[in-house]
């Protein structure tokens, strides 16, 4: 007797275009004998089969279970249908559904088998630096809209040879549909040029590339997501060149190493950290040096870190080539100016990289979207195995973070510094990849470009604008320019409330439960008008009050207090009543004339703003500490007080919490006690750390027995601080608080927008 026939129709939405998973469908119902077919949708990916019951069942369960690496299954509906009589099963073309959306994969690393195709001399993309298959390469950073077909990509131009096709039209192909497919016949050449003069094609171009970069020679790369800068990482004058060209002076590069070996010879590394250097985001990842490596030791000065990468394109894996005849590390920075958006067109490298760049390798395939790399450190491992992001950016973004609760469409527009801006609909919040500091109106327009791209591929219309509380950030005036063109309502949010919103976001919170929220930055526009960042809020996503704050003390210089320590420590002494005595290291740096200026900018109150930041306070100690009176790059005095602390001081420096104020003034007597005692630097900084760490235990204790509040969120750039964050998540659970800390969005401005998210949704609910 015949088994019984049902059929089903199945909707399935994630991520699952751009992944194998149609293949995989086929594969799946050939294996067990349904019939029908699968296609890609606007909004997933869609499915109708017959076969018998227990086969439909097995089919379903291993949609589940067996999905392609790179698929994220997020909703899966089925239901069942009258039968169809299907005689075979096949892939269908895709389909628009009107106001439909879904995820996009991001970018990915080079796979095993397109690995090995490039360095098999028999096989056809043998050396070939865009191989890549349905498992691997660029998403993202190509996808011009949904669904993912090559028409709607930047490889539409390019058309494929009889080989690709048939490898591209084959269902059981590991190159089924995979939207980038090419190979040295059909798809994207490069090329080395000099001075706007190409000099060699192909193979031969790698090869003379090589050579540069083992003759000293700097070289502007384009990758996948733009261009990077890269030298050998071995050659002091390499790398002395390269800062100098680039005017960064000391702030520490990323360096990409040939395998997890050369890893392993430089840097101490734990088994987290070897996964994710592995994984198929490829970030670059933080590292502690060994003492007897033997890379360029100005790579990252005054650093016991390093930022390390693996090589995640064919190109680079080419490039970093173990025969001898090349360096196996290579510093590979963000190829732009400053602190601006990446390179991402060839045109615009060569405006703006020539003067930094000795020769340029290029190639013709368009990069739709910029995606600079990814930084993740780890270090609480009861938080997502010790994943901490700093950068999201490349091999994350655009994947959305998903909220406990329905989100109308909202735009949130981010901060000013590490900019991402956030999208929602649904339950997600899609969130943009790194886009920098809003500093220009040329970063300004790749922002807006990338607004409009991100809008159109989700199909999502804001009925809300959230931005900033501050009113001369960028991000601020875009929001209301276009919130008054366009008839869009704003929002604006305080950029501390902002941070601890993201934090509890991130971590399942629902918003509607308030925590203690310790939020530690370097600026934030505070509701007073003054630039907050030492903060201690309860807050949920409608409200918040701040319970308690650090001391304020006056920028003197506004913004130049920012570059130059000294000002803040001498602002410190001339609040506590302390003489300008001449042994003091910041008093050291001012002649007589400045020091009047400087003393009577403060009294008199002028250009001189009130700030309670916490990052402010650790300038004022690497300055009174004689370890930094000018800074480089941001936060550059209190990176460096961190990479000094000593790890056996368990002595600490007192706070004094006098109601809501938070007063380092016996910690600021005692930093200059120590320090003419001559008590190291090393000391100074653990006590400081060691102090901090004890101040915010404290004030949460009297937060928790005031508010009856047992969880804590952290979140901020300060927080960037392993040190700090360590000690102070020690103390906190030992006193029994549930502490959260940011796994999915960096603590530091770039998870800003997530929080603005959340925010402004609340506030529209109970409108």
């Amino acid at each position: 007797m015949a088994e019984p026939l049902a059929g089903r129709r199945i909707q399935i939405c994630g991520v699952v275009q751009g992944v194998g998973f149609r293949p995989f469908v086929y594969g799946l119902a050939k294996r067990l004998d349904v019939k029908g077919w699968v296609c890609n949708t606007s909004g997933g990916v869609k499915i109708e089969v017959n076969g018998s019951f227990l086969a439909i069942e097995k089919f379903e369960k291993l949609l589940f279970e067996n999905a392609p690496a790179l698929a994220k299954i997020e909703d899966f509906n089925s239901e069942t249908i009258p039968l169809n009589g299907f005689k075979k099963f096949e892939i269908l073309h895709s389909q628009e559904i009107g106001d439909a959306f879904q995820p996009v994969c991001a970018d990915v690393s080079i796979c095993k088998d397109c690995l090995e195709e490039i360095f098999d001399p028999e096989d056809r993309h043998f050396r070939y630096p865009f191989t890549n298959c349905t498992n691997c390469g660029p998403r993202y950073t190509i996808i011009k809209e949904l669904p993912y077909d090559r028409s709607k990509t930047t490889m539409a131009g390019f058309k494929m040879c009889a080989e690709c096709a048939g490898e591209y039209e084959d269902p059981l192909d590991r190159r089924f549909h995979a939207q980038p497919v090419a190979c040295s016949n059909c798809g994207p050449k490069i090329w080395l040029e000099k001075d706007g003069v190409i000099i060699c094609e192909k193979n031969n171009a790698m090869l003379a590339a090589r050579e540069f970069l083992k003759e000293g020679k700097i070289l502007a790369v384009k990758g996948i997501g733009g261009f990077h800068l890269v030298c050998n990482a071995f050659d002091d004058d390499a790398v002395k060149k390269l800062r100098s060209r680039k005017n960064r002076v000391e702030k520490p590069f990323a360096i990409m190493m040939a395998d997890i070996e050369t890893v392993r010879q430089h840097c101490l590394i734990n088994e987290n950290e070897e996964e994710i250097l592995l994984s198929i985001e490829r970030p670059i990842v933080i590292l502690d040096k060994k003492l007897d490596n033997i890379l360029s030791k100005i790579i990252a000065p005054h650093q016991k870190n390093l930022g390390v990468m693996l090589p995640y394109t064919p190109m680079h894996y080419l490039l970093l080539e173990k025969d001898n005849k090349s360096p196996e590390v290579l510093v590979m920075t963000s190829g732009n100016i400053s602190e601006a958006s990446i390179e991402i067109e060839n045109q615009g490298a060569r405006n703006h990289l020539e003067n930094i760049a000795d020769v340029f390798l290029m190639h013709d395939r368009e990069i739709l979207t910029e995606c600079d790399d990814s930084v993740i450190r780890f270090v609480d491992k009861k938080n997502e195995k010790g994943l901490y992001p700093i950068r999201r950016s490349r091999g994350f973004a655009p994947f959305p973070i998903q909220a406990k609760n329905q989100l109308p469409q909202i735009l949130a527009t981010g901060a000013e510094l590490k900019n991402t801006f956030g999208l929602t609909r649904d339950r997600s919040v899609f969130m943009s990849p790194h886009i920098g500091n809003m500093d220009s109106y040329e970063t300004l327009n790749i922002y807006k470009k990338n607004i409009d791209h991100l809008e159109q591929l989700f199909k999502i219309q804001p009925i809300v604008i959230a931005h900033d509380l501050h009113p001369n950030y960028l991000t601020t005036k875009y929001a209301k320019d276009r919130g008054e063109s366009e008839g869009i309502p704003t929002i604006e949010i305080q950029h501390h409330h902002a941070h601890i919103a993201a934090c509890m976001a991130e971590n399942g919170l629902g918003g509607d439960e308030p925590v203690i929220g310790v939020a530690f930055d370097g600026t934030g526009f505070g509701s007073d008008g003054a630039v907050w960042g030492g903060e201690f809020l309860v807050a949920d996503f409608k409200n918040f009050e701040r319970v308690s704050h650090l001391d304020y003390v006056r920028m003197a210089g506004g913004e130049k207090a920012i570059r130059d320590p000294y000002r803040l420590a001498l602002a410190w002494l001339e609040k506590i009543g302390l003489d300008w005595e001449e042994d003091l290291a910041p008093v050291k740096e001012l002649l007589d004339g400045g020091r009047r200026n400087l003393k009577s900018q403060l009294q008199g109150k002028v250009n001189s703003p009130l700030t309670s930041s916490m990052g402010r306070l650790f300038d004022a100690v690497s300055s009174l500490a004689g370890l930094r009176q000018k800074i480089n790059y941001e936060a550059q005095g209190a990176i460096e007080l961190e990479a000094i602390a000593d790890p056996d001081e368990k002595g600490c420096y007192e706070f004094n919490i006098v109601g809501k104020i938070i007063s380092p003034e016996n910690l600021i007597r005692s930093v200059i006690a120590d320090w003419r005692q001559g008590i190291s630097k090393n000391v100074i900084s653990a006590r400081f750390h060691n102090g901090a760490a004890e101040m915010v235990l404290n004030n949460c204790l009297i937060q928790k027995k005031k508010h009856h509040i047992s969880n804590v969120v952290l979140s901020g750039g300060v927080w960037q601080n392993i040190l700090l964050l360590t000690n102070t998540l020690a103390l906190l659970r030992n006193e029994g608080f549930n502490v959260f800390t940011h796994h999915q969005v960096p603590t530091n401005d770039g998870g800003i927008a997530l929080g603005q998210a959340v925010i402004a949704a609340k506030m529209i609910e109970e409108a």
